[in-house]
């Protein structure tokens, strides 16, 4: 799993300790390290590809050691509808927006990767037990901007939200693009201006200072939402294209193709200060981390020596292919831009029998890191379908999270032996357990300008 590599340089950045009192998050990234430790992590948990005709819902878990809960969910949020598959979540508002006095970190935008809605969860009015505050239709959503599957949200300085749509109402690629909505969460339009729809679309990252963003690629809905076939990926119903926009306007400006280096290339991260120009990708298939810098005529490229990470694959027997990929299916930079860390979901990376008597399942998937860059949470769920296909027994036994602690002096990362959250232990059932988020932001969510 995460191997604490160093892969860029400290850097400078002023701001005060502890969050300003002017708008939500912090001042700068070096600032948030120094905000307060966690207490409560929001973890998407679905029924939705299961078997179990429950809905999905929001898991708070209690992560504060001093508390006589600890380790444990302590409250669930159920959606009013089935088959959502909650997938990624995003804030309403975050440290973009920390200059601003009159915006308020308080709605979780929580979108429904196959049934199209996207639910806004009031976490303001009781941390420790969220309620819903809205629901976006996705009839709605298909009448105004024809687009579907929604997937990552970000929010912006403006107050309104930005969330990729991974296709249309069919499943199709060409349908995806950008949805905008606004503080109240009433659909806008599109973002991307008209004929600068991305080839395939995944996650995004934007950064003002340089009058970009730069969006990433899964793959063709109808393809991924029945499971993962290699025909697919050579009958190009997935991606290997980054997408480079023109901030804010939405004009696509660049096309950058990583070819059989960057099959399906998912996570994107800038470094957190927001004057560096240094950006990394995880393609998912080639298992190879990418970096990636700007040129002199504000174009962005890599070169083969960028590739500062590859996992080679593992030779296996009775499983879907002779040989598996390491499968780079989440990756962050602590906030400071020291370390660097990684999952290879279909190699697991975690050598251990037992935690608190449970062993356990799958492999790494999602991780958070704490503010301070000290404690590091792993969930083990990617996607239903693809749960069923590569780790089935997650479908009887349900997910759980691990944290890891890390030590940011000597290096080196060791298992929390008291800390193991047992999703399999549900009273609905065996449930699936894949994003986590603070209240208060971290470095996946939060961005500075």
């Amino acid at each position: 799993m995460a191997t604490g590599t160093v892969l860029a340089t400290a850097v400078s950045n002023s701001g005060g300790k502890g969050c300003c009192k002017s708008g939500p998050g912090y001042a700068s990234p070096l600032a948030a390290m120094s905000g307060p430790r966690e207490k409560l992590i929001y973890v998407t948990a679905l029924y939705s590809g299961t078997g179990l005709e429950k809905p999905d819902y929001l898991a708070t878990v209690d992560v504060d050691p001093n508390s006589p809960t600890y380790s444990s969910v302590i409250h669930r949020l159920k959606m009013p509808y089935i088959g959502d598959e909650l997938h990624h979540t995003g804030w309403n508002s975050c440290s973009s927006c920390h200059g601003d006095a009159s915006a308020d970190r308080r709605f979780l935008v929580l979108p429904g990767l196959i049934s199209g809605r996207i639910y806004a969860i009031d976490t303001k009015t009781d941390p420790k037990a969220p309620s819903l505050y809205k629901v976006v239709e996705p009839k709605e959503i298909l009448e105004k901007t024809g687009l579907a599957f929604p997937h990552t949200s970000h929010c912006l300085a403006t107050g309104d939200m930005l969330v990729s749509c991974l296709g249309d109402k069919e499943g199709n690629a060409k349908g995806n693009g950008f949805l905008l909505l606004d503080s109240d969460f009433n659909v806008k339009s599109r973002w991307d201006k008209p004929g600068h729809s991305p080839m395939f679309g995944y996650d995004f990252w934007y950064q003002p200072r340089f009058n970009t963003m730069i969006s990433t690629s899964w793959g063709a809905p109808k393809s991924f939402s029945k499971g993962f076939n290699l025909q697919h990926v050579a009958d190009g119903l997935y991606g290997s294209h980054l997408h480079i926009y023109k901030w804010p306007e939405g004009e696509m400006k660049q096309i950058i193709d990583l070819g059989n280096t960057g099959l399906l290339p998912l996570e994107i991260r800038f470094l957190h200060d927001p004057s560096k120009d240094i950006w990394y990708v995880g393609s998912a298939l080639s298992s190879n981390m990418i970096r990636f810098f700007r040129n002199s005529d504000d174009t962005w490229s890599h070169e083969a020596s960028r590739v500062v990470i590859s996992v080679k694959p593992l030779k296996v027997e009775n499983w879907i292919l002779p040989e598996m990929p390491g499968l780079i299916t989440d990756f962050l930079i602590s906030l400071d831009d020291q370390f660097f860390y990684f999952v290879n979901w279909l190699h697991g990376d975690i050598d251990v029998p037992q935690i608190k008597g449970k062993s356990l399942r799958g492999g790494p998937q999602m991780i958070q890191l704490s503010l301070d860059g000290k404690r590091l949470y792993a969930t083990n769920s990617l996607f239903s379908a693809w749960d069923r296909q590569f780790y089935p027994e997650l479908m009887d036994k349900g997910s759980h999270i691990i944290q890891i602690d890390v030590d940011t002096e000597k290096g080196g990362l060791s298992i929390n032996p008291d800390f193991f959250v047992d999703f399999g232990d549900e009273p609905d059932g065996p449930a699936l357990a894949h994003e986590m988020r603070y209240p208060g932001g971290d470095c996946t969510s939060d961005i500075w300008i």
